[in-house]
Parts: structure tokens; sequence; C-alpha cells
């Protein structure tokens, strides 16, 4: 039985609780979310936040909460959500590992600046080895090798890698497959060293151009192509994909049909290898880039696609298929991520014509539009900030490459990230995206108002610090340039009066699992 005296004080704290939720409600539309800015408070919310008075008087039946202070204290029911709703926008974004690219030669003497000048992330870094088909790979070659990912780093983009022993024609010569393999041995060490800008990197080293066709040296078998990509992907850190030109080969070489969900990202080198068309809507079979029957090879590729990088570029005209309606729909269903801005000029320039090429500018890759976000509307130090949020997937792909999901809360100089490890945005296709999380704020947080952050930076340590390596969403008025992160929530209240479970040994701000 609780005592009148505490009875009056249960009510005055609810009194000032309310009084400070109130508060707490009017920063947020004080702090910007508005329609102005792109993000609308969502009212109707507000009226539940009274609803839990009677949850938060009965915390006051038990007169021993809070009395060891390291036990958990319960200030009775958890903090309302506040709903917000974005803006979409529909400006080209800078995002990494994804849209056209250039062409680079990355052994010259280039800063590689031009690209993202161009508006552009990627560049396709073509390596030749003409001068070492029956020798090893000179040290002043190497030593080129390694600065020219240097300067790639220095410029803020990453390259598709694709090391050759040629420019065509047909016939021309490469080199025996125990060269290729020596000369991946010599590589490895740079490509170790810099896998931090290598987006993806293409089978390359047979045939012409590298493209897996007409080998001088026989290398047109199943044996000879599997020593060599093992070699490859050997060669690469775990973390990194290789692309092949023709599908069938990488069903001779992993046997047992396409990539599966189950399989993806499992670290295996069927698990690692994608797909790049260098004649992209050319003819019926992409230049003979599909086998009979051609449809069945297209899903091959359309089921790892999900999963695996798909790029490459166009090689001429083959109207009506190399046009818009059916461009737009074949790069959609293969999960495209990249294409080679400069050829076929008469291919794209069909795409302006007709009106598409805005639409593969923003989808190439993924495209994220944060759609709503429910957030606890004040937390306490050491409770739990909730967080659900619905984000739509406009791009023809997901990103293929590992990219932590984070949470900001910045104060001033004060910025505490919490790291969601049981999202992975490999797995955020082309759709909707739901998530619902929540995180545990350290006890000894400062009260205050912060400014609540979603972030996709890097995986690279030394990358992560840099902006231009991190993922805009595209949203109206989120993107903070400078930090490289999402603004959300501009103010988050973090106050001792909300309510909620808090645990006061939390010394982390972390994912609640």
């Amino acid at each position: 039985m609780m005592h009148a005296s505490r009875q009056v004080v249960a009510v005055l704290l609810l009194a000032v609780t309310a009084s400070c939720s109130s508060g707490a409600i009017g920063d947020l539309n004080d702090g910007g979310l508005d329609a102005d800015a792109g993000v609308d408070v969502d009212a109707g919310i507000l009226a539940d936040a009274g609803s839990d008075a009677g949850a938060q008087t009965d915390a006051g039946n038990d007169g021993d909460a809070g009395t060891d202070a390291g036990a958990p204290i319960d200030a009775g029911a958890e903090p309302s959500l506040l709903t917000v709703t974005f803006t979409a926008s529909d400006a080209g974004l800078l995002n990494p590992e994804r849209g056209f690219y250039d062409t680079i030669n990355l052994i010259g003497s280039s800063t590689f600046s031009s690209t993202r000048a161009a508006g552009r992330t990627l560049a396709l870094a073509g390596v030749r080895l003409d001068a070492f088909r029956t020798t090893p790979i000179d040290a002043p070659t190497l030593a080129a090798v390694s600065a020219g990912l240097g300067r790639v780093r220095t410029a803020g983009i990453k390259v598709i890698l694709r090391f050759q022993y040629n420019e065509g024609p047909i016939g021309a010569a490469d080199a025996s497959r125990a060269q290729v393999l020596a000369h991946l041995t010599q590589l490895q060490p740079i490509l170790q060293a810099n896998a931090d800008v290598i987006a993806a990197m293409q089978a390359g080293f047979i045939g012409a151009w590298g493209e897996w066709h007409s080998s001088s040296n026989g290398l047109d078998n199943t044996a000879d192509r599997t020593a060599i990509l093992q070699g490859i992907l050997a060669a690469l850190p775990a973390s990194r994909m290789v692309q092949v030109r023709t599908p069938h080969f990488v069903d001779d070489i992993f046997p047992g049909g396409a990539l599966s969900p189950t399989q993806a990202f499992s670290g295996t080198n069927a698990a690692r290898t994608g797909h790049h068309n260098d004649c992209f809507l050319a003819n019926n079979s992409d230049y003979g880039t599909y086998q009979s029957p051609v449809e069945t090879w297209k899903d091959f590729v359309a089921a790892g696609g999900r999963f695996t990088p798909v790029g490459g570029e166009t090689c001429a005209v083959f109207a009506p298929r190399s046009e818009c309606a059916s461009a737009t729909a074949e790069m959609a269903r293969l999960h495209f991520r990249f294409l080679n801005s400069e050829y076929h000029l008469g291919v794209l320039g069909s795409w302006t014509a007709g009106g598409c090429m805005k639409e593969v500018e923003d989808r190439l890759g993924y495209r994220f539009v944060l759609q709503q976000l429910a957030h606890s509307s004040a937390v306490r130090p050491g409770g739990l900030l909730h967080l659900r949020w619905t984000l739509r997937n406009d791009g023809y792909g997901a990103p293929f490459n590992a990219r932590p999901l984070q949470v900001v809360l910045e104060q001033g100089a004060l910025r505490r990230t919490a790291t969601l490890s049981s999202i992975d945005v490999r797995r955020w296709e082309p759709g909707l995206q739901t998530v619902d999380v929540k995180l545990r704020l350290p006890a000894n947080l400062p009260v205050g108002n912060y400014r609540l952050s979603l972030a996709l930076p890097d995986a690279d340590p030394v990358l992560a610090a840099r902006p231009v390596y991190s993922v805009q969403f595209a949203n109206t008025d989120l993107w903070d340039a400078t930090a490289g992160v999402n603004v959300v929530v501009p103010q988050l209240v973090v106050s001792d009066s909300a309510g909620g479970q808090a645990d006061p040994s939390a010394m982390q701000f972390v994912e609640e699992l």
C-alpha cells in the first residue's frame, strides 16, 4: 500500500515528467523539423504521450526501486515514439562504388581529380602488362601501380581494376598460365595493401583486352580459367570480389547453379565472383556473352547479381534492344551497379534522346531514400533509445562491399557512435527495407539535446574518416557533407526525467541485441 505522502510525490513527479516531455516535443519542433526543412513531425503520435501515465504512477509502488546503485532503475513505461516523415530528393548523388565510371591510366601521372569533378566516384583502371608477357613485372612498374592506387585514394574515388596483356584486337598476345600466376604473386602485396580503394577487380589477364576469349596461349579452357581465377581471388583480400565476363565460365568453375541468398557473403570463392558485360545490349546474346538459352544465363546473372558486382559497358547500337525501354528493364533485372561513361556513345546518346539517362544515372547501384523514422521522444542516461525506420532502395542493386551502419549522437564536441551489427546493408535490395533497433545509452551521458544521425561510412578505418567515402541518403536537408552523416533528428532529448528502464552500469553506446 502506497503512503499518502508517496502518492503526492508520485503525482508531482508525473506532472514534472509530463512537463519535461511536452518541452522536449516543443524543442523538436523548434529545432527545425518542419515542412520547410523537408521533415515533418507527425503530431498525431503525441496523443499517445500521456497514455502511459498510469504505468508511470504504478512504478512508484516499488519503494525499493533504485536503492541499489548497481541495479537497473525502472522509471515506468518507456517514452512514447515521435514519428518523422522525410522528403525524397531527385538530386544526383556522389555516392561510392556505384554509377557511371571513367577510364584512367593507373600508372600514368594523373591525379584523377577530374573523376569526382565530373560527378563520378568510380574509374576503370586498366594496367597494361604487354612488356612482361614472358618475364616478371619490373620494380618500377610495381611501384607505379602502388603509387597510382595512392593517388586514387587522394582523389576520393575507387577503381575497378583490370590487368591485361594487350588492347586487342582478337588474337593479340597474352601470357602463359604460369606467367599469369607468377605475376599475381608479385601483385598480391599491392592488392592487399590497397584493397580499400579497389571497388572490384575484373578477372582480366586472359585473351584480347583481358576479356577471357581468344587466348594466344591456349587458356580458353576450364582448367586454366579455374587456376587463374583462383589465383586472383587468393591475391585479393577476402573482402573483395572479382568480375568474370562470361557467366557460363563461372558455372563451369563453380558448378551447382547461381549463387543463393544463403551462400551470399559467405566468403567462399563462388560468393566472391560477379559479372562484367563489355558488350551490353549489343545484340541478342551481347556478342556471345550469353550462351544459348540466353534467358537462362541472364537468370543466372540476375540471381547472383543480387549479391555480387554487375557492370560493364555498351559496345554497339542495336535498336530497339539498346534503347531506353529494354535497357533500363535489363539493368534492373541484372542489378547493374556501374557502367562506362565513355563507350558506346551511340547507345548512351540514345538514352539521353529517349529520356532515360537521368534514371540510369540515379539508379545504377543503390539509392537509399529514407521515408519515415519513429524515435523515442526522450531518453534517460543509461536508458534505451528506440529507433524504427523505413527506407526505400530505388537503385538497381544493393551495395556489394561490406559497409557499417552507424547511429551517431553529437552534442558539441561530444560524439558517441554505435554500430548496428545486426544490420547488413548489402541485404538492402531494391524496394522497401524496415529497421527496428534499440540502443543503450551510456549512464554517464550528459543530459541535454543531441543531434542524431545515421551514417554509412567505408568499412576501412582510414577511409571511414573521410566523408567522401560515406553514403548520402536521397533526401532533402539531411546530409552533412562535412561530417559524412545523414541528420535525422536535430534535437534528441536526453533527460533524467524521461521514463523507462535504465542501466546505471552502462558505459557504452551500443545496440541491444
